[in-house]
C-alpha cells in the first residue's frame, strides 16, 4: 500500500509532497519506518522518481513548500550518506536536467533558492550547483533570463561573485550559450524582458572589454545566425531594438564594425532592417536605421 504508484509513477509519499500536506507525510514517514527497510525508504521515497523523473524533494521545489523540503532534508540526514545527499537530492536532475534549484528558479521562488544555497554549502563545492546545467545547456542564470526574474538574476550574480573567478563569471554566465546558441540576453531579447537586457548589459561593462561586448552581444548569433537584433526584430519588440540602438551609441563603434552589424543576415539572408520592413513598415525600419546611425560617435573608438 505504501509503495504503489498511480499512472504518473507517484506513490503515496509523492503525492502528499505534491499537495503539500506536511501532517500527512510526517505520518508517511512513521509507517515506514515501520514496515520497511532502510532500503526500501530510501529508493521507495527519498529518492523514487515519478514517470517525469522528478522526486518529491523537486515537486516541493518547483511548489515553493519550503516547510515540506525541510522535512525531506530532516529525513535524509537519517537514511541517506553525505554522496547521495549531494548527487541523488542536490543536483539531481528530473528529465529535462533540471535540479530543484533549476526549478525554483523557474517558478521565480528566490526564498526557495536562497534555502537550497545554505544546504548545498554544507555538501558542495559553491561552484557545482551555480554552473549545473539543464538538457538544452542552461544554467540557472540563463534560466532566469528566460523567465525574466530580475530579483533572481540579481541574487545568483551575488553569490557568482563571491564564488566564482572572474572567467567562470564571464564564460559561464554573460557568454555562455544554451544548445542553440543563445545567450541569456538572446533570451531576454526574445521575450521582451528590457530590465533583464539592461542588467546584463550593465554587468557585462564591468566584466567584458568593449570587443568582447560588440563580438559576443551585438553580432553574436544563434544557430539560425540571428543577432540579438534579428530575435527582437522577428518577435516585434521594436523597444528592444531602440534600446539596442542606445546601447550600440555608448561602444563608439567604427564606421567598418557599424556597417558590420547593420548588415549582418540571419539564416534566410535578411538584414535586421529588412525583418522589420516584412513585420511593420519601411518607414519603421529607416527609423531605427537613423536612429543609431544619426549619433554614432566614432571618436576614440573601437
Amino acid at each position: 500500500m505504501l509503495l504503489h504508484t498511480n499512472s504518473a509513477g507517484m506513490n503515496a509519499w509523492h503525492t502528499a509532497a505534491f499537495l503539500g500536506i506536511l501532517d500527512i507525510m510526517q505520518k508517511i514517514w512513521e509507517w515506514a519506518e515501520e514496515k520497511l527497510t532502510t532500503e526500501e525508504i530510501k529508493n521507495e521515497m527519498l529518492l523514487r522518481t515519478n514517470i517525469a523523473g522528478t522526486t518529491a524533494w523537486h515537486m516541493a521545489a518547483y511548489l515553493g513548500k519550503l516547510d515540506i523540503m525541510q522535512k525531506i532534508w530532516e529525513f535524509a540526514e537519517e537514511k541517506l550518506t553525505t554522496q547521495e545527499i549531494k548527487n541523488e537530492m542536490l543536483l539531481s536532475t528530473d528529465r529535462e536536467g533540471r535540479t530543484a534549484w533549476h526549478w525554483a528558479a523557474c517558478e521565480g521562488k528566490l526564498d526557495v533558492m536562497q534555502k537550497i544555497w545554505e544546504w548545498a554549502k554544507e555538501k558542495l563545492k559553491r561552484n557545482e550547483i551555480l554552473l549545473a546545467t539543464d538538457k538544452w545547456g542552461n544554467n540557472v542564470w540563463q534560466v532566469s533570463a528566460q523567465k525574466g526574474k530580475l530579483d533572481i538574476l540579481h541574487k545568483i550574480w551575488e553569490w557568482a561573485e563571491e564564488n566564482l573567478t572572474t572567467e567562470e563569471i564571464k564564460n559561464e554566465m554573460l557568454l555562455r550559450t544554451d544548445d542553440k546558441g543563445r545567450t541569456a540576453w538572446h533570451w531576454a531579447a526574445y521575450w521582451d524582458k528590457l530590465d533583464i537586457m539592461q542588467k546584463i548589459w550593465e554587468l557585462a561593462k564591468e566584466k567584458l572589454t568593449t570587443q568582447e561586448i560588440y563580438n559576443k552581444f551585438l553580432i553574436a548569433t544563434d544557430h539560425k545566425e540571428r543577432t540579438v537584433w534579428h530575435v527582437a526584430a522577428n518577435c516585434n519588440n521594436l523597444f528592444v531594438l531602440e534600446n539596442l540602438c542606445e546601447w550600440a551609441k555608448m561602444l563608439r563603434i567604427t564606421e567598418e564594425l557599424y556597417n558590420k552589424l547593420l548588415l549582418a543576415t540571419d539564416h534566410k539572408g535578411r538584414t535586421v532592417w529588412q525583418v522589420v520592413a516584412e513585420r511593420h513598415t519601411v518607414e519603421m525600419s529607416e527609423k531605427l536605421r537613423i536612429s543609431l546611425r544619426e549619433t554614432n560617435n566614432r571618436e576614440d573608438n573601437i
